[in-house]
């Protein structure tokens, strides 16, 4: 991208001073990778390992430079009006003889994220969503989106050219079977289908007597004018004092584990299982500290593996961190050791809700072994490292979320405040720990009926007014070395109508249920979810989501295989497990309602002449909830006490706590007075220095509060 000849000699004097392996000529292609990942301020070392500042600037201004001429400075760049992208579609569909092709929206690792090189469905349809499809006939066009994204697809996407359809109610597979006729070729980019929804697309096709064809490119990237390129972020080394396990003994349980079941090795896909099994993080996709990548481990002793990525993302350190068990390829060897394990007898894992299809027919079938993704569970189940490091995280974020609570309780009544400047308020004060990477994904900043929308992010379009009489809710987290957090609070500004307190108390209650449930091992979170949601089905309401997903340390905010949903899952909640409890309500065109708040299972005691070993959770988010919204009459106090308001409410310097909101349950030392305010602590701004706040968390006595019950301490 460089300009002049005058530029290009300035660039490769500073290249060469530094040392960097690039010349200014041969730097476009790694900054077009680089400008395709989120920005992370650690890039400039792929380039050289020291930067000084003059290179530092020269480097800065080239790549966002690339960045504009690929149209990613404000976005990802759709080009062509959606109908014009859409005919481009069926025309090379035309050409390569295919009736229909199916744009799912996902990348070859299936994740939630997506870079902006694998974002076809966008840039096909418009729809932004984390989950979806859209198949493409001659003649018809279907999306297909979930309960999360009903109002956004009709915002986003155009609804002439794509009817809409449930993802879960009417799948595509069965689309497929009641539109495709006699005959006809239906196209999947194999990459971009696991074994299993590639299976049941097939099978749909059989059933409508045409056929399912895997095509060598998609056809989606033929016609991409300026498609960004894949992402490059430096890989960077997890420490073991945040890991709380070396990758080697990872690696070898994982090993173990294939011995024990006679298989010789494993194919790994899902970026999150590969960063947690190598100890490793990175920056390809947003808000998520993940590498993409493939991964191979043998059975052997040492669990050797080879790590398939892009080798300009590796570092002489992360190569050090790695070791010798762990062999480094470029991505498109992996074909060359599939055929490999494909000349030998080993049996080979590959789990099939994940895995490409790709993969798997470069093996012969009778030698795959179809089963889970062997590090799932042992990722799931954190050890006491991970959890005190979570718990930590939660410290910080909670002080950040109540200031911000705190704040919002002043600012809002005053008016003029919008989504946008209450989102980027919040980051500011989760900011001033000095700790935060990121955000664990896009803030969720609803006001009014855009908390309605599930999975709602404000644009300068949709950037609404918090306005008096209209609740808020707000969806956020962070990512620290030591964890990452995820927590929702919906308050109201001004006076909520009785219409809102009922939903609000009704939300509440069923989220105490499942915080306070107790439930022997072996318990799914299909089995729970009917705690969250009976106080909603007794009024004639649901909500469209699940109750509680897993959430990784330090990696994805949204983890498997462990979750709580009406959904039939077969994986039993074990200690250690984290997990969110969120359940809500919304009300199309008025407001939303989410309370959510991160548990860790746990053991618990079983009661004298109980018969089974019983487990439960332990709440580790601390920030308030809006008292002003839940009609107490109707609320268990003692469990709202013991469970729910844990993080500002309780003792501050020894201080008794009262239960009233507005009387004082201070003074305390270097506090001064503080108030509950509708459930938030006020005057938060008399913390001059950072103080140490011991929390003491009672149970309800009568009319008192016993003190000691439980103990949190953290920094504001």
């Amino acid at each position: 991208m460089v300009t002049s000849t005058s530029e290009q000699q300035t660039l490769d004097q500073l290249l060469e001073r530094a040392s960097s392996r690039y010349s200014g000529a041969s730097l476009d292609a790694l900054l077009a990778g680089i400008a395709g990942a989120p920005r992370h301020p650690g890039w400039t070392t792929l380039v050289a390992p020291r930067v000084d500042a003059p290179l530092e600037r020269a480097l800065h201004d080239q790549l966002e430079a690339v960045r504009e001429v690929a149209g990613l400075a404000s976005g990802l760049d759709q080009g062509r009006p959606p109908k014009a992208r859409l005919n481009a579609l069926r025309a090379e569909l035309e050409r390569r003889d295919l009736d229909g092709f199916v744009v799912p929206r996902v990348d070859e690792h299936m994740g939630e994220y997506v870079p902006p090189q694998a974002a076809r469905l966008e840039w096909l349809t418009g729809f932004s969503g984390s989950a979806g499809a859209a198949i493409v006939t001659r003649t018809a066009g279907a999306i297909f989106v979930d309960g999360r994204y009903t109002l956004q697809v009709e915002q986003e996407a155009d609804l002439s050219l794509f009817e809409r359809r449930h993802l879960v109610e009417e799948p595509p597979a069965r689309w497929v079977e009641t539109q495709l006729q006699e005959g006809q070729r239906l196209g999947i980019d194999p990459w971009l289908h696991t074994i299993g929804s590639a299976r049941r697309l097939g099978k749909a096709c059989k059933r409508a007597g045409a056929t399912l064809v895997t095509v060598d490119s998609n056809p989606i990237d033929a016609i991409w004018d300026g498609q960004p390129a894949r992402p490059i972020s430096p890989i960077r080394a997890h420490a073991v004092e945040h890991a709380g396990r070396t990758s080697a003994d990872k690696r070898r349980a994982v090993a173990a584990d294939l011995r024990a079941r006679n298989i010789g090795a494993a194919v790994l896909t899902l970026p999150d299982s590969i960063c947690w099994l190598l100890n490793i993080r990175g920056g390809d996709l947003p808000h998520n500290p993940m590498v993409l990548a493939m991964l191979l481990i043998h059975a052997d002793e040492a669990g050797t593996c080879t790590l398939f990525v892009d080798p300009r993302k590796v570092t002489e350190d992360v190569t050090r961190h790695l070791g010798d068990e762990v062999a480094v390829a470029a991505p498109d060897a992996l074909a060359e050791a599939l055929a490999a394990l494909t000349a030998s007898d080993h049996k080979v894992l590959l789990d099939p809700a994940s895995a490409p299809r790709w993969i798997a027919d470069r093996l012969d079938a009778e030698q795959i072994v179809e089963d889970q993704d062997p590090t799932l569970l042992p990722k799931a189940r954190k050890n006491e490292v991970e959890l005190e490091g979570t718990r930590e995280a939660h410290r910080r974020d909670g002080a950040a979320v109540s200031k911000f609570l705190a704040w919002l309780d002043q600012r809002a009544p005053r008016g003029g405040l919008t989504e946008r400047d209450a989102a980027d308020q919040l980051r500011a004060f989760r900011e001033e720990s000095d700790a935060l990477l990121d955000l664990s994904f896009e803030t969720i900043s609803g006001a009014g009926p855009n908390g309605a929308i599930v999975h709602y992010r404000v644009s300068e379009e949709s950037n609404r007014a918090l306005n008096a009489g209209e609740l808020y809710l707000v969806d956020s987290g962070g990512q620290y070395l030591d964890g990452t957090t995820d927590i929702t609070r919906t308050v109201i500004v001004g006076v909520p109508t009785d219409e809102m307190r009922d939903r609000f108390t009704r939300v509440l209650k069923g989220h105490i249920a499942l915080a306070t449930a107790r439930f022997p091992t072996g318990t799914t979170g299909a089995h729970l979810d009917i705690l969250a949601r009976t106080p909603l089905w007794e009024a004639g309401l649901d909500y469209d989501h699940g109750t509680g997903h897993g959430v990784g340390s330090y990696l994805c905010v949204h983890e498997g295989p462990h979750r709580i949903s009406k959904s039939v899952n077969t994986v039993a909640l074990e200690p250690g497990m984290i997990i969110s409890n969120e359940p809500g309500y919304y009300k199309v065109g008025a407001y939303g309602i989410r309370i959510e708040n991160l548990v860790v299972v746990r053991e618990v005691e079983t009661p004298e002449g109980g018969e089974r070993d019983l487990l439960g959770f332990e709440t580790i988010t601390l920030a308030p909830i809006d008292r002003r919204l839940a009609v107490f009459e109707a609320v268990d106090l003692l469990q709202l006490v013991d469970v729910v308001d844990v993080g500002l409410h309780g003792l501050l310097g020894a201080q008794p706590l009262s239960l009233v909101p507005g009387v004082p349950f201070g003074p305390g030392p270097d506090v001064g007075e503080a108030r509950l305010v509708g459930g938030h602590v006020a005057r938060l701004a008399l913390l001059e220095e950072p103080v140490k706040v011991q929390l003491h968390v009672g149970r309800l006595r009568g009319h008192g509060v016993r003190a000691g019950h439980r103990l949190v301490e953290f920094v504001l």
